[in-house]
């Protein structure tokens, strides 16, 4: 359940270690990870001086090195109650690291099972859902709440009441690395493969691009080899964007946010990354999600700009740059 080789890191220093120990659970999304950043920020700052273990899932073990919260890194392998072995390991690893509390931001069912594997014996202090918590976060509206306000309010039941904006640094990078000339536009025009609709269609960036390039801005997309379709028509749309399909992660994406002029996507992982690294951002809903509950959220009131079609199918190219050229203030 948990990996071995960061397990022993977590817990290698115990026997001669007093400071206070500190596990934070966030598995994922990418976005929901994304926009946990200021609560992991907050969590640092209440304990200072603590031991602070971080259990997450393998895709985000870069993110949060990079992050700089964490003196120890968990990999949780989310295995089935059938899994006898692995929630036997799963179960040594939360009692033999002698946590002091633990900050559930994940508040599932699995985390709350999670709980009731400290039986029998004490419990370390909890901040999350789990019944019989001792730090339980009871509003009854909780999921109504746009996720940061919901952690924010869940940190406050457990004492820490200030809680930053989410924000992600990545390495300096060299553009030429990449063949990215200045001033670009980030563009992530793909998406979950099992949610179609909060795609807009690939013609459409394709033009969008196409519009860009006229104001003499590079258009660079960024995605994955799952989304090849997408991108390479794109690609083949406007020959001036520059496709950077399978070749950044997460942390370069963060880095190639930071240094455009705009980002632009779908509601999708990347785009929290992008608004997280401080890029000014567009972000496309369609009726599959709601941004009252999880939109990026970036560094200032104007940071982000929602631009929301119930069917993306419907949403002009027309439309999506007028909101570019206000936000860019581009002048025909």
């Amino acid at each position: 359940m948990i990996d071995k080789q960061t397990e022993n890191v977590a817990t290698e220093s115990q026997g001669s270690d007093t400071r206070e120990r500190i596990l934070v659970i966030k598995l994922s999304a990418l976005g929901d990870l994304v926009l946990a950043m200021g609560p992991f920020a907050a969590i640092r700052a209440a304990h200072p001086d603590a031991h602070i273990t971080v259990l997450t899932t393998k895709p985000y073990v870069d993110l949060m090195k990079a992050s700089g919260f964490f003196d120890s890194i968990a990999i949780d392998r989310r295995p089935k109650l059938t899994q006898v072995r692995e929630v036997l390991a799963l179960r040594r690893f939360l009692k033999n690291g002698r946590f002091d509390r633990v900050y559930d931001l994940q508040t599932s069912d699995r985390t709350g099972f999670y709980f009731k594997l400290f039986w029998p014996g004490p419990k370390p202090e909890w901040s999350g859902i789990a019944r019989g918590c001792s730090h339980p976060h009871t509003n009854p509206a909780r999921d109504t709440l746009h996720t940061i306000d919901r952690v924010a309010e869940q940190l406050a039941d457990a004492g820490i009441k200030e809680v930053p904006a989410p924000f992600l640094s990545g390495p300096d990078i060299d553009l030429e690395r990449f063949g990215v000339r200045s001033p670009f536009v980030l563009i992530c025009p793909g998406g979950a493969p099992h949610r179609p609709a909060k795609r807009w269609p690939a013609e459409r960036f394709g033009l969008l691009a196409k519009k860009l390039a006229d104001y003499r801005l590079t258009p660079v997309l960024i995605g994955t080899a799952s989304e090849a379709d997408v991108l390479n028509r794109i690609d083949q749309m406007c020959p001036k964007a520059r496709n950077l399909m399978g070749r950044t992660g997460f942390l370069d994406i963060a880095s190639l946010a930071a240094r455009s002029v705009l980002a632009i996507g779908n509601d999708t992982g990347p785009m929290h990354i992008a608004a997280a690294a401080g890029a000014p951002s567009v972000v496309l809903f369609s009726r599959e999600s709601d941004p009252k509950l999880s939109a990026p959220r970036g560094h200032g009131p104007n940071a982000v700009s929602i631009v929301r079609e119930n069917d993306l199918r419907q949403l002009t190219v027309n439309r999506v740059m007028d909101v570019i050229r206000e936000r860019l203030d581009l002048v025909d």
